[in-house]
């Protein structure tokens, strides 16, 4: 791992919609719901939204979190999600797929429900590791075990492979298939939803509707403090380097035994997570400084040899 290290990034989107919908309100929660149907209430353009709506959101995917983590293994190299992207609850995510440059991939349900997403994505997978010799490693952001022979072909391949799936939704032969796995609940950044399950067995009415609205609310309000950008009086610039400094420290600071990280990692995974970064843009000298200006959200420790580390506080 490190600056060499090139990561391809493949999501099986609708299966992590789903599985984090019904990971939060109840198994089943997605297919009574008719939850495919809505759009998310954020993305409702001032029309009335309904109690789906706002479930959605409540259990909206942070694709940033997940490219995040994929940064602290080396250089996103391409990253592409799959899924039938002319559904309102896909569609919904048009802001941050846009944002964080995703290839989409079109899958139209063939038969049923099943979009044959997980043939697809092994096929370009496999074809893109021939093509693409510099490719380390292959995260695979997915819960089926349908994709246990891609991972492991992966691995022959002498590939290091990552996977990223949902608590409940994850199969436990996919994660022995992986080199390394991570729940989405534990990516840094990401604040755990405590699964509703009794929303598995309620009825669809006005008092199961009622019952609901107190979780609802709950789950929006973390996800509102949760994105909150530390300092209100900071330039939006200087709040969005305070972010993304943060960001860095916990993606790194996940993978480290050591509570303090050597400063030029922070930065080089920074400069990953936004290629834009550059602190003289933001009036600092230095790293260093940009670094010590941030003092209420990380320390710095200085070494024997001349090396700097960083902690959050």
């Amino acid at each position: 791992m490190g600056d060499a290290a090139r990561i391809a990034v493949y999501l099986d989107f609708d299966n992590i919609v789903i599985s984090r919908y019904d990971n939060v309100h109840g198994v089943g929660s997605w297919r009574r719901d008719d939850a495919w149907k809505h759009p998310s209430a954020a993305s409702a353009n001032g029309g009335s939204s309904s109690e789906v709506d706002a479930k959605l959101e409540s259990a909206t995917i942070d694709l940033g979190a997940i490219i995040d983590y994929a940064t602290g293994f080396g250089t996103v190299a391409l990253t592409r999600a799959y899924a039938d992207w002319s559904t309102p609850a896909n569609a919904a995510y048009r802001r941050q797929l846009i944002d964080r440059a995703v290839d989409l991939v079109q899958l139209f349900a063939a038969s049923g429900t099943k979009n044959g997403a997980d043939i697809r994505l092994a096929v370009d997978a496999v074809e893109d590791l021939f093509q693409h010799d510099d490719i380390s490693h292959v995260l695979i952001v997915a819960g089926d075990s349908d994709y246990v022979p891609l991972a492991q072909r992966c691995k022959r391949m002498g590939r290091y492979v990552v996977g990223v799936g949902v608590t409940g939704s994850t199969s436990s032969a996919l994660v022995a298939a992986c080199d390394e796995f991570t729940d989405y609940a534990r990516l840094p950044g990401i604040t755990p939803a405590s699964p509703r399950k009794q929303a598995a067995t309620r009825a669809t009415s006005e008092k199961a509707t009622s019952e609901k609205a107190p979780a609802k609310r709950t789950a929006t309000k973390k996800t509102t403090a949760k994105t909150t950008p530390p300092p209100t009086d900071e330039p939006p610039e200087q709040s969005a380097a305070t972010s993304l400094l943060l960001r860095a420290v916990r993606v790194l600071g996940q993978k480290s035994d050591d509570e303090w990280l050597h400063m030029g990692g922070v930065k080089s995974t920074m400069q990953r997570m936004d290629p834009g970064f550059k602190e003289k843009s933001l009036g600092y000298s230095s790293f260093l400084a940009f670094v010590d200006s941030r003092s209420a959200q990380v320390e710095t420790r200085q070494l024997d040899d001349g090396q700097t580390l960083v902690r959050p506080r």
